[in-house]
Formats: C-alpha cells, sequence, structure tokens
C-alpha cells in the first residue's frame, strides 16, 4: 500500500487511484510531514501533464491537497468541478488587495492543509522561480513540502521539508539540494531553484 496522510485509513478511492498510479508507472512518496500543514512546492512543472498524477496522488494517499484560484473561476457551473478538485478561491479584497496576506488567512484557518504551490510559474524555463510560496509559509509559520514531478524515476510526492528562517538565499539552497537529482518531464524546461535575484526586483512577496 501507499503511504498515507496521519491519521487517514484507506477507501476505495484510494486504492483505485493508487492502482491506476501504478498501472501508469508512478510511485507516491509522503516523507512523514511535520505537522498538519504546510506548503507544497511542486516542482519542476515542465508540462501540462503533471496535473493529473498530482490528482491521484492526493486521492491515493488521502492529502488534504488544495490549489488556489481566483475567485471569479468558483462561479457556477465551474465552481463546482474547482472544487472537487480542491480548488480553493482567494478574496485579495479581504487582505486589502495583498495576495500572500490572502493566503495566509487561509492557511491560519484550516487545521489540515497541503497548499500546492507551482513556483517556477510557467512550464517553459525561466530564471529563476517566484517567491510568494516562500512568504505564504514563512508568515504563516508552517513548513515547505518540497514536492518532487520525478519523471526520471516515475516518482511524486513530498520529499523532504524545508522551515523558512527568513534567509530565504540559505533556505533555497536547502531546496536545491532536495531536488538535485529530480527531473520533470521535459528537462530543458525546468526552471532553477533560485530566488528572483535583487537586480530583477526581488526577493519578492510574489
Amino acid at each position: 500500500m501507499s503511504p498515507l496522510w496521519p491519521g487517514r485509513q484507506h477507501t476505495l478511492t484510494s486504492r483505485l487511484a493508487l492502482l491506476t498510479m501504478r498501472a501508469l508507472g508512478w510511485t507516491p512518496v509522503l516523507a512523514p510531514p511535520p505537522g498538519p500543514k504546510f506548503v507544497a512546492a511542486v516542482a519542476p512543472h515542465t508540462s501540462n501533464m503533471d496535473f493529473w498524477p498530482g490528482i491521484l496522488l492526493a486521492l491515493a494517499m488521502r492529502l488534504p491537497m488544495h490549489f488556489l484560484a481566483k475567485r471569479e473561476l468558483f462561479t457556477p457551473p465551474l465552481g463546482i468541478l474547482m472544487r472537487a478538485l480542491g480548488g480553493m478561491s482567494v478574496d485579495r479584497r479581504k487582505a486589502g488587495g495583498n495576495f500572500v496576506d490572502a493566503v495566509v488567512a487561509i492557511i491560519n484557518r484550516e487545521t489540515e492543509l497541503v497548499l500546492a504551490v507551482a513556483p517556477e510559474g510557467t512550464r517553459s524555463r525561466g530564471d529563476y522561480w517566484k517567491t510568494g510560496f516562500y512568504y505564504m509559509a514563512l508568515e504563516a509559520g508552517v513548513p515547505i513540502g518540497v514536492t518532487a514531478f520525478d519523471w526520471g524515476r516515475r516518482q511524486f510526492g513530498m520529499i523532504g521539508y524545508v522551515h523558512p528562517t527568513g534567509n530565504i538565499d540559505a533556505d533555497f539552497a536547502e531546496i536545491r539540494a532536495l531536488l538535485q537529482d529530480v527531473r520533470g518531464r521535459r528537462a530543458g524546461n525546468e526552471t532553477p531553484a533560485f530566488p528572483r535575484p535583487a537586480d530583477a526586483g526581488g526577493p519578492s512577496r510574489s
């Protein structure tokens, strides 16, 4: 059987999701989580094909996994599907228009949460990661779950955790070390795990 979120038992749905993952050649991975909430930095995200293994992973391990989307996407009928897949609406207006603060409020509200974020920000190769996910975790006081889409070994899941300290360069070095041997579906599209440099206007909370 696959690893499960702490306190969960397998259900028919989780067993079917696990069988589907294995039939597709995927192995789910879950390093023991250090707490009931964390921000899952999912990388490398290089292909649209990454989406469905992610849904299967959440079902197979019964993760309290969610992703963020603007509130306009949650009107019927699309909103029904978005919520069923784990989407969470973000209303920036309640945080004075600040996206990070709005997400921190969501993290603080939930008792269990795996908040999936793709910090590369694009499926094409970029120069650095967006850092909003980092500040969400830092300001909410939760770990970053380094979540690997490893197409080379056909493994997907949480391979380790980084506790943000405010020293963004040192914390990103830990993230890079965890992802060192991980390869995306299109390896040439991988964005290296470096925070936005000062000459590009960062580090930034976006």
